[in-house]
């Protein structure tokens, strides 16, 4: 490791915000840290690791929410302006990061300040107003309850300046629905809860604005490196051509073509309806223009507007892919207008599209099933293809009302709530829903779902690999080595904050150079690209352990029981499952690699002194004495 300097592209000024005290303050983070973790996932899992006591309700006091803005944001270095936020998640009770475009991390840099951490819980509605060195709480009385359009309207009307960034939370954060989300801008930002835990602490919104400007280690080997980047993403197919016109929607032809479109709750991998869902039919019915973040080439956001229907009117930053799979070929609906309406209602009340269209279809199959009836949904008759329903379950989940309540759980303590058997097609991995990216057609990224520390996030590993065809899917020969190299891409560029849409570019199977030498040229760092990739395993560590202090085990590290017995019914991927055996010898192998404990899934001391955590060494080898204890 080398020796820690005052490194370029931070600020290196996090705010603390004490809501129980009402008080605010502005403290230094140590440029020790920042070597050793980057910024963005890997160094919040580092200070929630610190100062969060494990077992903590999430939901309570106690618990902390951290905003970073990574090493690149607010400057030219393409996709690096995304903002982070970190807490431990109320749906999966672990360390959870999510990350959202935008321009509010370019800003708050331009204010001042790398990141925010929230802790405490305020006695009234407040929010957070940044502008440099001006930082307050102020009442957010009048916020509290409004929508999050609305709120920004507001917000933006109380400051006075419409160049203000704003990051706000909704209805469903207000009611503690465990996967509540922060709305920031058009984009959206959480799958694990992040807004159910800003919900309890009364806290609305943070409104930003900066004026400042941003040092960087070598501005000419800056300018050369992203033009170099760029010359790379405009030539790139993925990045140069179809994203910029079709965006994410483009994976709902490519996946039902390989029939690995979940359908009907997961029952199916493909949907005869997908030619509704398409990216081309959205770009004929509803896309109105392109959009992009800061300081980003690709434009793979589409602003959207349903022009005609009981929908007209209906605007969205969107639909991306995962929200058409969910609120879509999940629950057997093939209109893109009632998407686009569906994924603005959840933005609005400020919640994760992808959980809630789980949590609906999960209650559809519920129904079909003769597990609920007419009158256990609230006199809606939730079933397969029954599209009218959609909204109204959202509004209910959104306020907490009737089923929604349950639903608002999450679909693991769905499961526990209604009982019957209902488990079995609850579809989710550490109580995280899966989205629209095969367990069953993709082995590797099956093991990646299985072992990722935030359950069924698409994040932790990735599907494109074996998608695409560079990988092949027949076999699942080096499949554990494959997801241990998408590990360590995903997280160091999570730390770093780089879009994962220009994955062809930063990987897209394991660390490119550039990747590096971006990072090196913005902060002066000076990383090989073997010492990233040692930083990247440490991260993945730290986040493991947090898991594991919290009880995560090997057991944990499973799928549901549909990918696990049933096998893909038909359609071009007919026949393909993951059986328990194979996964399990994956895990083994998987583990071996990690330095694991294969029993328990427990980082090993000797790993972690390598990694230079001697202090999780020691957490997770009394963690071990006690597990080989009571065995």
């Amino acid at each position: 490791m080398k020796r820690a300097k005052i490194y370029q592209g931070y600020t290196r000024k996090l705010i603390r915000v004490d809501l129980t005290r009402g008080q605010v303050g502005v403290e230094e983070i140590p440029n020790s840290l920042l070597l050793k973790y980057i910024g963005g996932a890997g160094l919040a899992s580092r200070m929630l690791y610190d100062e969060l006591e494990p077992g903590i309700e999430p939901l309570s006091e106690r618990n902390k929410v951290v905003f970073l803005a990574g090493p690149l944001a607010g400057t030219i270095a393409p996709t690096g302006s995304r903002i982070g936020a970190y807490t431990k998640s109320p749906l999966t009770g672990s360390f959870f990061h999510a990350s959202a475009g935008g321009s509010f991390a370019a800003e708050l840099k331009y204010a001042g300040y790398d990141g925010v951490m929230i802790e405490g819980r305020s006695r009234k509605p407040v929010y957070l107003f940044i502008h440099n060195d001006l930082i307050e709480l102020r009442d957010a009385g009048h916020l509290w309850g409004e929508m999050t359009y609305r709120s920004h309207e507001l917000l933006k009307n109380d400051i006075g300046d419409e160049g203000a960034q704003i990051a706000v939370i909704g209805p469903a954060g207000e009611r503690r629905v465990r996967f509540a989300n922060v709305i920031v801008g058009g984009r959206a930002l959480g799958r694990g809860g992040i807004g159910a835990v800003l919900g309890s602490k009364m806290f609305k919104a943070i409104a930003v604005r900066g004026t400042r400007s941003i040092a960087v280690a070598d501005i000419e080997a800056t300018l050369k490196k992203t033009h170099e980047i760029l010359t790379i993403m405009r030539g790139n197919p993925a990045t140069g051509q179809v994203l910029p016109c079709f965006g994410t929607p483009v994976l709902v032809n490519a996946n039902n073509s390989l029939g690995v479109f979940g359908s009907r709750n997961w029952q199916r991998e493909v949907f005869e309806g997908a030619d509704g869902l398409s990216a081309e039919s959205m770009r004929q019915k509803i896309v109105v223009r392109d959009k992009a973040c800061f300081a980003c080439p690709i434009r793979c956001g589409k602003y959207s507007v349903v022009q005609e229907g009981p929908y007209k009117g209906y605007t969205v930053e969107g639909p991306e892919y995962e929200n058409i799979f969910a609120l879509g070929s999940l629950c057997e609906n093939d209109s893109i207008e009632i998407v686009a309406a569906a994924e603005r209602e959840c933005d609005d009340y400020g919640m994760d599209a992808i959980e809630t269209g789980a949590a609906i279809a999960f209650i559809m199959e519920a129904r079909e099933r003769g597990i609920l009836s007419v009158e256990d949904t609230d006199g809606l008759n939730v079933m397969f293809g029954n599209r009218d329903v959609i909204l109204p379950m959202i509004r209910k989940i959104g306020m907490r009302e009737g089923i929604g309540d349950t639903l608002a759980e999450g679909v693991r303590r769905a499961a526990d709530i209604i009982g019957k058997g209902s488990h079995a097609f609850a579809m989710q991995n550490k109580g995280l829903s899966f989205p629209g990216h095969s367990a069953r057609g993709l082995p590797g990224f099956a093991l990646g779902y299985a072992t990722g520390p935030r359950g069924a996030s698409h994040h932790d590993a990735r599907p494109t690999g074996e998608r695409t065809g560079y990988v092949p899917r027949d076999t699942i020969a080096g499949k554990p080595q494959y997801i241990v190299k998408i590990n360590h891409l995903n997280i160091l560029t999570d730390s770093m904050i780089l879009c994962h849409l220009a994955e062809a570019v930063w990987g897209p199977v394991e660390i490119k150079q550039h990747v590096v030498d971006l990072l090196n040229v913005v902060t002066g760092m000076e990383l090989t690209l073997e010492e990233a990739n040692t930083t990247a395993e440490r991260i993945w560590n730290v986040i493991r352990a947090f898991g594991v202090r919290e009880g995560l085990r090997r057991r944990d590290d499973t799928l549901p029981q549909r990918f696990l017995e049933e096998p893909i019914p038909d359609g071009p991927s007919q026949g393909m499952v993951m059986s328990k055996d194979v996964l399990e010898r994956m895990k083994d192998e998987y583990y071996e690699i990690r330095g694991w404990d294969k029993a328990t899934g427990i980082p090993t001391p000797d790993r972690l002194m390598w990694l230079d955590l001697p202090d999780i060494a020691r957490d997770m080898q009394a963690l071990l004495v006690r597990e080989r204890g009571e065995r």
